[in-house]
C-alpha cells in the first residue's frame, strides 16, 4: 500500500492562522471533490475558525478517563476505517493522554499515513525540538510538549504561515486569539513584540534550512554538478598562512555586500595530515571567521585546487576568495600554481584573487622542515662521503681487471645510498658525483683520464648518478615526513590531553595554562594584557602590562623578562620563563595561546552576561509591574471608586442597606489596594536590600492566631493546631505574621469550597517547621521554583487573583529573616507551604 503524503502548516506562535489554513484546505479539497474528513481540530474558541468546520464530516473523538478527569483524543482506528482522502489532524506535537495507543500524535498521524491517507497537520516553531531551549530562553516559557525535528522534516510539504508581529497583536487585541481577561496579559508577556520578532525568525531560519536540504537533495538526485545561484555563498580558502586574516576580512566585506550571504573558510589538508599549516594561524584564523558569523570547515585532498572547488561547489557557493600566490617566478614557470589552476577549473563559481603583502616577500620554507636530520648525522654522512669513495676506489684498483664495470658502479651505488641513509640528500648528492668521477678516472677506458671510449660505459655511469641523486632525494624526504610525523603525533597528543582536560569541566584558563606548564616543563606561563593604547616604546615596560592568568611560580610581569613569548594580538601576549623552546614547539605554543585568547573572550562574554542579568532582572520586573498596574491595582481602584461616585450620587435614593454595602465595598477595595501596594514596596526594599528587620525571640502561638484573624472572612476557612510546647523562634513577628497571612490567603483560594486549610507547627533539630496545608489541585514538581517568581501566576486564571507577588514576597521575607520557604505535594493532593525557621539560642540553651 501507498504511504499517504503530510503536509504541516509551520507557524511562529499560537494565533498566526495555521488550523484556519488547514482547514482552508481542506474546504477547498471539498470542493475539488476530494474525501476530506476532521480528525481533530482544536479550535480554542475562535468563532472564525469554528465557522470552517460547519458542514465538514468529524470523525468522533475517542473517550479516555485519567486520574478521575475526562479527556477526548484522536480516535485513529475510526480514521483508519473510515478510509478518507485526506484527514485533518491538528497539533502534531501534542501528547496523548496516558493509557492512548500512542505516547504523542506524530505516531497516531504514522499509523494513518501508513494506511494511505493523506494528512495535513500543524504545529508552532516554539515545539521543535532543536529550538525549545533557544524559545525557553526567549520567552521564559518552557515548552513541554515538543516533536523531534526529524518527524517534521519528513512531511512531504511545509508551509510557513507567516504574520508580522505587529498584525498578531491587532488581531490579539481584537480577540481573534484569546478571551477578553486574557488579552492583556498576552501582549505584555508572550506576545511582546520582542518575543514574536525573534520567534518568527526562528521559523524562517528552519524552513530556510528545510528549503536548503530539499535543493541540495534535488540536485544530488539529478546529479547537478553546476552551481545554482539561489543565495549567494562566499567561500574562502585558507592555508594557514600569516595572510589568512586578509583574506577573511575581504570574504566577509564580500559577503557583507549580499544581505544574508553565507561566509564559508575551508582549510585544504594533506592526506597524510603532514604539512598542513601552521596549527596557531589556523586556530586565530577560525576564531575570526566563526566572530563574523562564519563557519570553518576543513577537507583532505592532494589536488588542492580540486578539493577546493569539490567543496565550494558541494556548498553551493557562489564564490571563491583566493590569496595571490606567494611562489617565485621560477616555480610559477614550472606549475601554474593553485590560484590559476582553480580560476581555470572554477566555472560559473566567480574567483577572486587577492593580494596581499606576504605575496611580496615569497614563500618561506617552515623551520622545522630545513634540517630534516640532525647534525651529528649530517656530519657523519660527510664524513664517510669524503674518506669513503677514495677507500673504496682504492680497494677496488687492484681488482679492476677481475671485475667488470657494472660490479664497480653497483659497489659505488651501496656507498652513495649508505651516505643517504647516515647524512641525507646533499652529501649522497656530493657522493654521487665523486663516484661518478672516481668511476670515469679508474675504471672506464680510457683509465687516467675523464674521458669514456665507449657509449655503454657513458649509459651507465649517467645511470648511476641518475639513480644515486634519485635515491638520495627520497631517503631524505622520507626522512624529514618521518619527522614532521613523530612531531604532528606529539602535537595531536599534547593538544588532545588539553582537549581531555578541558573537557573535564575545569576552568579553561587556568586549565590551559596548567597544561602548557606541564607539557613543556616550565616555571610559569603567564597571559599579559597591555593596559592603554599600545605604542612601540611601552612593550617592554613591566607598568604597562597586567597579569590576566597565570599557571606556575612567580609569574612574568612584562614580554621582555620571559624566555619566550607569543604574541596574541595588539593587546595580549602569553609569556613563557624556565627555558627557551625549540622553533619546531613554537606552533604547539601558538595554538595554546589562541586557545587562551577564547577561553578569555568566554569568559568575559560570561562576565557581562552576569553583569547584565541583574539589568534585565529589573527590566522584567519594570515590565510585570506596568502590567500588575494596568490590572490588579486598577481593579480595587475602579472598585472603591465606582462605590464612592454611586454614594455621591443624588439621582438615587439609597436605602441604608445599599449604603452599608457600598460602603463595604469601597472599604474592602481600599484594603485589597493597599495590600497591593504593601506588597510591591515590600518586595522592592527585598530586591534593593533596604528592608528592615527587628528580629527577637517570638512564640508561635501568639503569631498564628493573630494571622488567621487578618483573613477576615476567609478565617472560618483555617484551621489551627499549634502546640504550646514548640520553642520559640528568631523572627520578626510583623514580617513573619505577612508571610503566614500570604500562605494562608494562597491555599484557601486554591482549596474547594468544602475543605479546609490545616496549620501545622513542629520542631526538627534546631527549626521549627510551620506547615500550611491544602487540599487543591497542586501544582507539578517542575513547576515548584516558577510560582516563587513575582509578578506571575501560575496557570490561567483570571487577573483578579492578584498581582502574583504572594508567594514570591513570602519567601523573600522568610529567607531575610534566616529561615527557608519550600513547597511540597500533600498527600492525596493538594500542596503543601513549609516554613522553617531558626530556633531562639534562648530556647535550647542548657
Amino acid at each position: 500500500m501507498k504511504r499517504g503524503r503530510l503536509r504541516v502548516y509551520l507557524g511562529a506562535a499560537p494565533g498566526v492562522g495555521k488550523t484556519y489554513a488547514m482547514l482552508g484546505e481542506g474546504r477547498r479539497g471539498l470542493e475539488r471533490g476530494r474525501d476530506v474528513v476532521v480528525g481533530f481540530v482544536e479550535t480554542h474558541g475562535r468563532a472564525r475558525t469554528a465557522a470552517l468546520l460547519e458542514g465538514m464530516e468529524i470523525i468522533p473523538r475517542k473517550t479516555l478517563i485519567y486520574r478521575g478527569a475526562t479527556f477526548t483524543e484522536l480516535d485513529v482506528e475510526a480514521v483508519i476505517a473510515r478510509r478518507p482522502t485526506v484527514a485533518l489532524i491538528d497539533e502534531l506535537a501534542h501528547t496523548n493522554v496516558p493509557g492512548s495507543k500512542n505516547a504523542k500524535r506524530w505516531q497516531d498521524i504514522d499509523e494513518i499515513l501508513d494506511a494511505g491517507i493523506d494528512v495535513v497537520s500543524t504545529v508552532n516553531i516554539q515545539h521543535l525540538e532543536s529550538v525549545n531551549d533557544v524559545v525557553h530562553q526567549i520567552t521564559g516559557i518552557p515548552q513541554r510538549e515538543t516533536v523531534s525535528d526529524e518527524v517534521v522534516r519528513r512531511a512531504n510539504q511545509i508551509e510557513l504561515v507567516d504574520m508580522s508581529p505587529e498584525a498578531l497583536r491587532r488581531r490579539m487585541a481584537h480577540g481573534n486569539v484569546y478571551g477578553p481577561e486574557k488579552v492583556d496579559a498576552a501582549l505584555s508577556n508572550y506576545f511582546r513584540v520582542g518575543n514574536l520578532t525573534a520567534l518568527r525568525e526562528l521559523a524562517l531560519l528552519w524552513v530556510a534550512g528545510k528549503v536548503d536540504e530539499q535543493l541540495d537533495r534535488y540536485r544530488a538526485d539529478h546529479g547537478i554538478a553546476t552551481t545554482w545561484e539561489a543565495r549567494e555563498r562566499v567561500v574562502v580558502a585558507l592555508t594557514g598562512g600569516p595572510e589568512g586574516d586578509t583574506l577573511v576580512r575581504r570574504a566577509a566585506r564580500i559577503a557583507a555586500r549580499t544581505k544574508g550571504a553565507d561566509l564559508l573558510a575551508v582549510h585544504v589538508t594533506r592526506a597524510d595530515g603532514l604539512a598542513s599549516g601552521d596549527p596557531a594561524s589556523l586556530a586565530r584564523q577560525r576564531a575570526l571567521v566563526e566572530s563574523m558569523g562564519g563557519t570553518y570547515h576543513q577537507v583532505v585532498g592532494d589536488d588542492i585546487p580540486r578539493a577546493l572547488l569539490d567543496f565550494a561547489r558541494g556548498v553551493n557557493a557562489t564564490q571563491l576568495v583566493l590569496g595571490a600566490s606567494r611562489r617565485g617566478r621560477f616555480a610559477q614557470i614550472l606549475s601554474r600554481g593553485v590560484g590559476v589552476e582553480t580560476t581555470a577549473l572554477s566555472g560559473p563559481i566567480d574567483v577572486h584573487l587577492v593580494t596581499h603583502e606576504e605575496a611580496k616577500r615569497g614563500r618561506r620554507r617552515p623551520e622545522h622542515s630545513r634540517a630534516a636530520l640532525t647534525r651529528k648525522r649530517r656530519l657523519t654522512g660527510w664524513v664517510v662521503a669524503v674518506a669513503g669513495l677514495p677507500l673504496l676506489a682504492a680497494a677496488l684498483a687492484p681488482s679492476r681487471d677481475a671485475l667488470s664495470l657494472t660490479s664497480e658502479i653497483l659497489l659505488f651505488l651501496c656507498l652513495v645510498i649508505g651516505v643517504a641513509l647516515i647524512g641525507g640528500m646533499w652529501p649522497a648528492i656530493v657522493a654521487a658525483v665523486g663516484g661518478f668521477l672516481l668511476l670515469n678516472w679508474f675504471f672506464t677506458p680510457p683509465l687516467g683520464r675523464l674521458a669514456i671510449a665507449e657509449p655503454e660505459n657513458l649509459l651507465a655511469l649517467v645511470v648511476f648518478l641518475l639513480v644515486a641523486a634519485a635515491v638520495s632525494t627520497i631517503v631524505d624526504l622520507a626522512a624529514r615526513r618521518t619527522r614532521e610525523a613523530a612531531r604532528a603525533r606529539a602535537n595531536a597528543e599534547v593538544l588532545s590531553t588539553l582537549a581531555g582536560h578541558v573537557l573535564r569541566g575545569e576552568a579553561a584558563l587556568p586549565s590551559l595554562l596548567g597544561r602548557l606548564r606541564e607539557t613543556f616543563a616550565l616555571d610559569s606561563v603567564t597571559l599579559l594584557e597591555r593596559l592603554g593604547e599600545p605604542t612601540p616604546d611601552d612593550i617592554s615596560e613591566p607598568a604597562a602590562w597586567r597579569i590576566i592568568a597565570t599557571a606556575g611560580a612567580a609569574p612574568c610581569t612584562a614580554p621582555a623578562k620571559a624566555d619566550t613569548d607569543v604574541a596574541i594580538d595588539d593587546r595580549l601576549v602569553l609569556a613563557a620563563q624556565g627555558r627557551l623552546l625549540d622553533a619546531s614547539d613554537r606552533g604547539v605554543l601558538e595554538a595554546f595561546a589562541a586557545e587562551a585568547a577564547v577561553a578569555l573572550r568566554q569568559e568575559r562574554l560570561q562576565e557581562e552576561a552576569e553583569l547584565a542579568k541583574p539589568l534585565a532582572e529589573a527590566d522584567k520586573m519594570r515590565t510585570a509591574l506596568l502590567a500588575a498596574v494596568s490590572h490588579d491595582l486598577r481593579t480595587p481602584l475602579a472598585a472603591a471608586k465606582a462605590a464612592v461616585e454611586s454614594l455621591r450620587s443624588r439621582d438615587v435614593t439609597w436605602t441604608t442597606e445599599d449604603r452599608n454595602e457600598l460602603l463595604a465595598t469601597a472599604d474592602e477595595s481600599l484594603d485589597r489596594l493597599d495590600r497591593l501596594v504593601e506588597n510591591l514596596l515590600d518586595m522592592s526594599r527585598l530586591q534593593a536590600g533596604v528592608l528592615g528587620l527587628a528580629l527577637q525571640p517570638v512564640a508561635l502561638e501568639e503569631i498564628v492566631p493573630r494571622a488567621v484573624d487578618d483573613l477576615g472572612p476567609l478565617r472560618d476557612r483555617v484551621e489551627g493546631d499549634i502546640s504550646f510546647d514548640l520553642p520559640e523562634i528568631i523572627a520578626d513577628p510583623a514580617l513573619l505574621e505577612r508571610v503566614l497571612v500570604n500562605l494562608m490567603t494562597n491555599a484557601v483560594r486554591h482549596s474547594p469550597a468544602d475543605q479546609t486549610v490545616l496549620v501545622t507547627a513542629s520542631t526538627h533539630d534546631d527549626v521549627v517547621e510551620i506547615r500550611v496545608i491544602d487540599r487543591g489541585p497542586g501544582i507539578p514538581a517542575e513547576a515548584h521554583e516558577r510560582v516563587f517568581q513575582p509578578f506571575q501566576r501560575l496557570g490561567d486564571r483570571h487577573n483578579g487573583t492578584g498581582v502574583g507577588l504572594g508567594l514570591a514576597l513570602s519567601r523573600g521575607l522568610t529567607e531575610a529573616m534566616g529561615g527557608t520557604l519550600e513547597p511540597e505535594e500533600t498527600p492525596g493532593g493538594g500542596l503543601t507551604m513549609i516554613v522553617q525557621m531558626p530556633i531562639s539560642s534562648k530556647a535550647v540553651a542548657p
